[in-house]
């Protein structure tokens, strides 16, 4: 599907200027500002909120059909090479310039992706996203290893639905948002309500948990909204980010009905296949460069813009670089590794995957 393609690498690109053009000057990262600009890139953030809906779409699509060892492995191959490689790159950046003290326990931990876990913080400031992911990943795995059919995905988002209610209302340990994770719950339950839209079309039970996760999803929002506006010191307008979750539901609905299909293109898949690699490097990495450079460029505009679409383009290059050297390369190798790890068979040339999706 080239449009979720699309929408993935312009979702990174909305957080890359989100970063480079608000949040560094608003920090005190950078002298370069963009007080024009940033009223409009300070939403950029809300390109999380997009790719956590195209993950809950995408990762129930792919996990359909596949044992839970056979969809661990497909994670596994999928994340880590360019997160090893990006938390390496950051971490020398980091010491190296002096602007960010990183230990070398700590460098250990990020590499495995679930420091949080235990408290310990992350190399690079997005790398919180890949926490809230994995716990995502465990309520895919616990469906594959029950049977994914459409009544039980349907089953578990209205009941994640109902726990998230109930957390919000204070009638369940704070322990259990571990879990549930409620600030972004919504967004995962409305992509996987959406691919059961792609795969078996619309259905008024389907439309119902799409309002509630959207009606959630504008409740926490704006909470959160509030939250970034208390760090940043500066307003954020609520009708703007009610716009934009209702823009993020709209078209990916218009993608899961299928009614964007002739608007792809392949290229879109090339852009597409940068946005892992350019999220994981572009913010720490870009900062250090914005603080260095900053002073030199921060008396012209002209230059300011050239130091940032500058740092955009490099970033971007890198990415490839990550995802031709390291992603491409590693994907087929560690695969194989990990089939061996897990016990599963290697499939002839060919050949479909085992398993076929009940559709009751």
């Amino acid at each position: 599907m080239y449009e979720i393609d699309l929408l993935r690498i312009l979702a990174a690109v909305a957080v890359v200027f989100f970063h480079y053009t608000f949040s560094a000057w608003m920090q005190g990262e950078t002298p370069v500002e963009f007080p024009v600009f940033g009223e409009l890139s300070r939403y950029g953030y809300l390109g999380v909120d997009l790719f956590f809906v195209i993950s809950g779409f995408v990762v129930l699509l792919s996990a359909w059909g596949r044992s839970p060892q056979q969809f661990v492995v497909s994670r596994i191959v999928r994340l880590y090479p360019a997160f090893w490689v990006a938390v390496t790159i950051t971490a020398v950046v980091s010491v190296v310039s002096g602007k960010y003290a990183i230990s070398v326990f700590q460098y250990l931990a990020n590499l495995t992706m679930v420091n949080a876990a235990v408290n310990v913080e992350n190399v690079d400031v997005v790398y919180w996203t890949l926490w809230a992911e994995i716990r995502f990943y465990l309520v895919i795995f616990v469906l594959a290893l029950i049977g994914i059919t459409r009544r039980r995905v349907l089953l578990t988002l209205w009941g994640w639905l109902a726990l998230t209610g109930l957390m919000q209302l204070g009638l369940l340990p704070g322990a259990a948002d571990l879990l549930l994770q409620t600030t972004f719950s919504h967004y995962f339950i409305a992509g996987m309500a959406l691919s059961i839209v792609y795969r078996y079309g619309m259905t008024w039970e389907i439309a119902a948990i799409l309002l509630l996760s959207y009606a959630n999803a504008v409740y926490r929002g704006l909470g959160f909204a509030a939250d970034v506006a208390d760090r940043y010191h500066t307003p954020f307008h609520g009708w703007v980010i009610i716009a934009t979750i209702w823009a993020i539901f709209m078209v990916m609905l218009l993608i899961a009905l299928k009614a964007t299909s002739s608007l792809g293109r392949p290229w879109f898949s090339v852009a597409g296949s940068l946005t892992y690699p350019l999220y994981l490097v572009h913010a720490h990495v870009g900062f250090v460069l914005l603080a260095w450079a900053g002073p030199l460029v921060e008396s012209s505009p002209v230059l300011e813009w050239l130091l940032v679409l500058a740092l955009v383009v490099g970033m971007g290059a890198l990415a490839y670089v990550i995802h031709v050297l390291v992603e491409r390369p590693s994907a087929t190798k560690l695969k194989r590794v990990m089939n061996k790890i897990f016990r599963i068979p290697e499939r002839p040339a060919g050949r479909p995957a085992a398993g076929t999706p009940v559709t009751r």
